[in-house]
């Protein structure tokens, strides 16, 4: 039975609370699990942990879903800065405290100001951004609002990433509402606090 974890790290409010797709045993893994798993710690991730626990239940799709996720954080042209505050952006919306506290201090470790950080996570426009950064804010806001971009911010975000940019941008946004929606539904806690946790809309 898996451990109830600090509130700060849970995911989902069920009461009791429970962990709905926890690591399961190896002895309960089959041979494409167990491969599936195996590649995890052998790759860039180095474990099992977040939303390969739930996608552990259908191996091949977890495959797909790792190689799209290596490339979007490790292979994208995207500046480290822009990638991880488009990451906590798609967190913040989604509610998913995982996501959250891996990714805020990775962008705050990337240059992105903590104070930015901060007001995000309490839901409001994050300030002081980069113009770099604060055009990935509005194209990630505008495309979780509006399910697209309209005209003037896309013409701003072709001149400044490049088509190719905006296409891994909206990717990213996408990949990571997709694996917090399944962490969400899993309840896959969080690792460890970075700091308080994500509040629930509305405040």
């Amino acid at each position: 039975m898996p451990v109830d974890p600090d509130p700060l790290l849970r995911q989902g409010g069920t009461v009791p609370w429970r962990e709905r797709m926890p690591l399961p045993t190896e002895e309960a893994m089959d041979a494409a699990q167990r491969a599936a798993a195996q590649a995890l710690i052998a790759g860039p991730r180095k474990g099992v942990y977040g939303p390969f626990l739930p996608l552990l239940r259908a191996p091949q799709l977890l495959e797909r879903v790792a190689g799209v996720g290596e490339y979007l954080r490790f292979g994208s042209t995207l500046d480290a800065r822009v990638r991880e505050l488009a990451i906590c952006v798609a967190s913040r919306h989604a509610g998913n405290q995982f996501e959250w506290h891996m990714h805020a201090p990775l962008a705050v470790q990337a240059g992105v100001a903590a104070a930015a950080i901060d007001l995000l996570r309490q839901g409001a426009r994050p300030e002081p951004l980069a113009a770099d950064e604060a055009l990935a804010y509005d194209v990630s806001d505008e495309l979780l609002r509006t399910h697209g971009v309209s005209e003037p911010t896309y013409l701003r975000a072709v001149a400044r990433l490049g088509e190719q940019g905006v296409v891994e941008l909206v990717t990213l946004v996408g990949y990571f509402v997709m694996v917090s929606w399944l962490m969400n539904v899993a309840h896959t806690p969080a690792q460890k606090a970075s700091g308080p946790a994500l509040p629930a809309f509305p405040v």
